[in-house]
């Protein structure tokens, strides 16, 4: 090792010591960054321009972490928390972010993901939609249960640790959902359950997931279990329906496996069916307990009306609709195209898929379950002519060989929704590198006091 590697390899920072610093950047996180001799420090609340005194709490070789001890200025763009425990457990890292700032922000973070490919250049990202009230949103909470027999209490884990914090006002769920699960803990407190404790794999409540309907107030409860049963499953359920008289259906889930997935593969409907009903851009979608939904059903319609836009179907079109779920974004394309095939790996959700689209009385629709590339590709050899091709993959994006897949296929339009600007970034540059043409890029906003953000591009087939 030379004396240059030696020094290179010096932290100049320690833990649990004090530093005087100024932010200067976000990360795509959302946290602060300053630099101690070119050393970076992420550090949660902290925004740019501020100057705060922190304290180190770990170090890596490239960078470490610390938190504010004393903020000296604060930044234009700062607002109050509205809870400091949505940045301890990180359910809103951004909330001390003013709204238009986090638009502002969440609209960088795809130009530099764009960048890293030279995507940027000569294309336009639009600005950020957002919401009118970017709080209590979403239409899904799945929260993890702790405490003891007779004082069970929800709450979240904090950061990078076991310890659930007790949380009753979770400020993006929507009211009624929060209300719902308190109804829910009252309700089991009347009866001998314990939590789960992670470290022993003891105790049987280990989380409780609502979900709601937007338009129609519909809510589904399910209790995750340790086990397979709850003791007075019929007094309970007594109890819960009529302390939640919205209520359409209460499952218990079994979930036995030291894993921190919160569904396991078993479990009994105690109450009405595995299903609820919602609405998305008028139509009607009956929703199981394991079905995708969007968790922002109006910002949903928004980036599946941006994404309808740029289809620009006039009702001759053959479109494919890969990774299409129960059928949320094909169901819309199908009130404008000739045909639509969605395809999605999920068996159940393609059962859901079909009698959504029956009950919508859309018939030019065909679902198949598989994987979306080799079922896309026998479509075509059987025929099928693939106008438009829509990818709403998962945060990881599509797969080489689907690329490959896609660009054997070679359909006219490819619409692209993404979750995660880098992947999409990484996949776009594919496909112009085969010859694809991409539109302008636009980002939609659907989770609020977080550092996600969706986003929607056309790629045309280049003449």
């Amino acid at each position: 090792m030379t004396r240059k590697d030696s020094v290179d390899q010096k932290i100049p920072v320690e833990k649990n010591k004090s530093y005087e610093v100024e932010i200067e950047d976000l990360t795509y996180e959302g946290l602060g960054v300053a630099k101690v001799d070119h050393y970076s420090l992420f550090i949660a609340n902290a925004l740019p321009s501020e100057k705060c005194q922190v304290k180190v709490l770990k170090t890596l070789k490239r960078y470490g972490f610390a938190k504010v001890e004393k903020r000296y200025n604060d930044a234009p763009c700062r607002v109050p928390l509205r809870d400091e425990d949505g940045l301890r457990t990180g359910t809103m890292p951004l909330q001390h972010l003013a709204y238009p700032a986090q638009l502002t922000f969440k609209r960088q973070q795809v130009i530099n993901a764009l960048h890293k490919f030279g995507l940027d250049q000569g294309r336009e990202v639009l600005e950020t939609i957002g919401m009118e009230n970017p709080w209590a949103y979403r239409n899904k909470a799945q929260v993890p249960i702790a405490g003891d027999e007779g004082a069970l209490y929800t709450g979240f884990y904090r950061q990078r640790s076991h310890v659930i914090l007790p949380i009753q006002n979770y400020h993006i769920q929507s009211q009624e959902i929060d209300d719902c699960l308190q109804k829910v803990m009252d309700v089991l407190n009347h009866y001998p359950i314990s939590s789960y404790k992670e470290t022993n794999h003891q105790g049987l409540l280990r989380y409780v997931v609502v979900r709601q309907g937007y338009y129609t107030g519909q809510l589904m409860i399910i209790l995750v279990v340790n086990g397979t049963q709850l003791p007075q499953e019929k007094k309970i359920v007594e109890d819960l329906t009529a302390a939640v008289p919205q209520v359409k259906s209460i499952i218990l889930n079994q979930n036995e496996k030291k894993t921190n997935v919160i569904l396991g593969d078993k479990q009994r409907v105690f109450y009405g069916q595995d299903v609820y009903e919602d609405q998305m851009l008028g139509l009607t979608f009956s929703i199981s307990s394991r079905s995708f939904f969007q968790v922002n059903t109006p910002q949903a319609e928004r980036l599946y009306q941006e994404a309808l836009k740029r289809a620009e179907l006039t009702g001759k079109e053959t479109v494919i609709d890969a990774y299409c779920g129960i059928g949320t974004i094909s169901l819309a394309l199908a009130r404008q195209a000739k045909a639509v095939y969605g395809v999605e790996i999920v068996e159940d959700a393609i059962r859901m898929a079909k009698e959504n689209a029956e009950r919508n009385g859309l018939t030019h629709t065909h679902f198949e379950a598989g994987d979306a590339g080799q079922v896309m590709k026998q479509w075509v050899s059987q025929g099928v002519q693939a106008d438009v091709l829509v990818v709403d993959p998962p945060r990881k994006g599509l797969s080489d060989e689907f690329k490959e897949q896609v660009l054997e296929v070679g359909p006219q339009k490819i619409i692209y929704v993404s979750c995660n600007p880098a992947t999409l970034a990484r996949d776009c540059a594919k496909f112009v590198e085969a010859g694809y043409e991409m539109g302008d890029v636009q980002p939609v906003d659907l989770f609020p006091q977080t550092s996600h953000v969706e986003t929607v591009v056309l790629m045309s087939k280049a003449d």
